[in-house]
């Protein structure tokens, strides 16, 4: 069993529980997952059974998300899981002047992670540290966001924002929520979220875990084949020779130009092998195995 499953985390769950109960549900161990999300949000979680959790570092990293956005609120977490910290009414707040600063959230920013987050410092995840009570240091750091959009605005006492936002890999949507409201004067905290794409998994397509388990106990399930979602990736095609030589770990020649890293590898019968790596050997580019998921004799 190896593949894929576009699994529509639910409410609640963290991603570790997800892939819990996905290991019982399939009776395997081998089951992962890529891009966490918080137990208060939903949406796309990506999950990778048997031989496929090897090419979770492989998937692309652009994720979408439709966001709600609270303002008027500060807490603990950056969302509403946590303590409050200020309470405000701000029934003035417009959309007009929220906008007046989206722009400056898109391209390539500087971000300062939640507190409350799974990010290590001297080994330990902060919101270990965080729940210690320990004083922390958090080092801001560079994330891609290509494009907000202003979806809805709710008016009131705590007046509330709902954004869609496509970005890159270590983007903190609740960063974006706290930091928002600094913008404006008046705090916010992320109130909702639902992560609608990710690793080219969208949420049209995605099962939850009771369809999951009901097409596994009907012998109807089937795993997303692992190349699909690695169109990221450039291809190599290699012959018999070529291909059994790839799968024992020797390295082949390359004669063609290299703009990429990996590639997906496939046989002569265009059977998805794994991941190959093109490096500078001493006599000129060579093919090296990085991921061996498929062999010939299987």
């Amino acid at each position: 069993m190896m593949g894929f499953i576009n699994l529509h985390k639910p409410k609640g769950f963290s991603s570790h529980d997800c892939v819990a109960r996905v290991r019982r549900i399939l009776n395997t161990k081998k089951v992962g997952h890529g891009g966490t999300l918080d137990p208060l949000a939903t949406g796309v979680l990506p999950i990778a059974v048997g031989r496929a959790t090897r090419l979770l570092q492989f998937l692309p990293t652009k994720k979408a998300y439709r966001a709600k956005v609270r303002f008027g609120l500060t807490t603990t977490t950056d969302d509403l899981e946590g303590e409050i910290i200020t309470q405000e009414k701000c029934p003035d707040l417009s959309v007009e002047i929220i906008s007046n600063f989206i722009p400056n959230f898109i391209g390539n920013i500087e971000q300062i992670p939640p507190i409350y987050s799974a990010i290590k410092q001297n080994g330990k995840k902060l919101y270990e540290l965080a729940r210690q009570g320990k004083e922390v240091d958090i080092p801001s750091r560079k994330v891609e966001i290509f494009d907000i959009k202003i979806l809805s605005w709710q008016s009131g006492d705590y007046p509330e924002l709902d954004l869609y936002i496509i970005c890159g890999a270590g983007t903190y949507i609740r960063a974006i929520a706290r930091d928002l409201g600094q913008k404006v004067s008046t705090g916010a905290t992320l109130a909702k979220l639902e992560r609608t794409l990710s690793c080219n998994l969208e949420i049209k397509n995605s099962i939850n875990l009771e369809l999951l388990e009901e097409q596994k106990n009907n012998n109807q399930l089937t795993l997303i084949p692992p190349d699909l979602l690695l169109q990221n990736l450039p291809i190599i095609n290699l012959n018999d020779q070529e291909s059994w030589r790839w799968q024992q770990g020797q390295k082949l020649s390359y004669q063609g130009e290299d703009n990429n890293n990996f590639y997906r590898t496939y046989n002569n019968q265009q059977q998805f092998m794994g991941i190959s790596e093109i490096k500078q050997g001493q006599e000129g580019l060579i093919i090296q195995p990085k991921v061996v998921v498929t062999t010939t004799d299987e």
